[in-house]
C-alpha cells in the first residue's frame, strides 16, 4: 500500500539570550519529539542574532521559546520584534513560554508578547500539551483552496 510521505515539521528550540537553564529544553525537545516534530536544540543563552540568523538558514517551521529565569518578558519581546522584521519570518508560528515575569503569570505580561508579535505565549501554570495543541493547530495544512 503506498501512501504519501508525510514531512515531519521541523521546530526550533531555544532560550531567550538571558537564560542560562537547560533541563527545561532537554524537557521540551523530548516532548516535541514525542509528538512527531524534528528538533533543532539551540540550547541557553542564546542571542538574538544567532537565533533570528538559524532561522533564516534552517527555515523551521515553527520556534518555540522557553525561559525560566523570569525575564522572558523583556528578553522575549526584544527577540520577537527582531525576528518579525525579516521577511523569513513573518508568518512563522513563534511562540514563548515559562517563567515570563518576576511576579509570577500575569495576563499583562502575555498581552505584552501578544503585541510583540509572539503566536502564543504560555505562563509557567501552562501544561505541555497547550504547547503541543497550538503547534498542532498552526502548523495543520491549510484547506484546500484556502488561500
Amino acid at each position: 500500500m503506498g501512501g504519501v510521505a508525510r514531512r515531519v515539521p521541523l521546530v526550533l528550540l531555544s532560550s531567550v539570550s538571558s537564560d542560562s537553564h537547560t533541563w527545561n529544553l532537554v524537557f521540551l525537545q523530548l516532548l516535541l519529539e514525542e509528538a512527531g516534530h524534528q528538533v533543532v536544540n539551540l540550547g541557553a543563552c542564546v542571542p538574538d542574532g544567532l537565533l533570528i540568523a538559524e532561522v533564516g538558514q534552517r527555515r523551521p517551521d515553527a520556534v518555540v521559546i522557553s525561559t525560566v529565569n523570569g525575564h522572558g518578558r523583556v528578553d522575549g519581546a526584544r527577540l520577537v520584534t527582531a525576528l518579525r522584521s525579516h521577511p523569513f519570518a513573518a508568518d512563522l508560528p513563534v511562540v514563548i513560554g515559562g517563567k515570563l515575569g518576576v511576579s509570577g503569570p500575569d495576563p499583562a505580561t502575555a498581552e505584552h508578547l501578544l503585541r510583540a508579535g509572539f503566536t502564543a505565549v504560555f505562563q509557567d501554570d501552562a501544561g505541555p500539551e497547550h504547547l503541543i495543541g497550538t503547534l498542532r493547530a498552526a502548523l495543520e495544512p491549510a484547506p484546500v483552496g484556502a488561500r
